[in-house]
């Protein structure tokens, strides 16, 4: 029994190894690459030192692969929305917290542009079919409930993420050289005029 279990304790430690040493390889493979698709499982296995078989045993597919370095990326700011200070924390009031969120997914995507591009991409030909979406849909839909006055969160929450789609974010960084700052004070600007929105002329509650 003690040399089985050495054994079963020495295989997840081996397995651990090799799942950070995967994503540290596609981290450093998507950071340097031209486009998302020069990057292929093959590379990624022989950059981290390891077979193919060893990354689809811990991620499945390359879509799995995706997901998991996304979320490794993103959990500063997890742990910021979910238990940080205002404006991103919880504690913050709806009309300052929607643009935080909101700035705060668009500095992740200036940051991971090549990943999020690749992962945007790889949602069954649809961004919005990728789980990463729903939840910062979610998230946003349920701040701008709080909103008094402001119609259809829904739809809202689905107008103000498209100005942070990985397409638009690379194409204004990348081809129209779109300083940063710029960008976040154009998404200000756009949620802030649309958060002083009302419900459209004559539409009364029932119609």
């Amino acid at each position: 029994m003690t040399g089985s279990g050495t054994t079963e304790r020495r295989s997840r430690k081996d397995a651990a190894r090799n799942r950070e040493a995967v994503l540290a390889a596609a981290d450093d493979l998507f950071t340097r690459c031209g486009s998302p698709e020069d990057v292929t499982m093959a590379d990624v296995a022989a950059a981290a030192g390891v077979g193919k078989g060893t990354i689809f045993r811990a991620f499945g597919d390359r879509a799995g692969l995706l997901r998991a370095l996304y979320e490794v990326r993103l959990e500063p700011i997890r742990e910021a929305i979910e238990a940080g200070p205002p404006p991103l924390g919880p504690t913050a009031a709806p009309r300052d917290r929607v643009p935080a969120l909101l700035d705060a997914v668009l500095c992740f995507k200036l940051d991971n542009r090549r990943l999020a591009l690749a992962l945007e991409e790889g949602g069954s030909g649809s961004p919005y079919r990728a789980e990463h979406y729903g939840r910062w849909h979610g998230l946003l839909q349920a701040v701008l409930e709080q909103i008094p006055g402001l119609p259809d969160s829904d739809f809202t929450a689905h107008a103000l993420l498209a100005a942070t789609r990985a397409d638009l974010v690379e194409h204004l960084a990348g081809e129209e050289r779109v300083p940063r700052e710029k960008m976040r004070a154009q998404l200000a600007d756009f949620t802030a005029r649309l958060l002083a929105c009302g419900p459209p002329r004559g539409a009364a509650a029932g119609e």
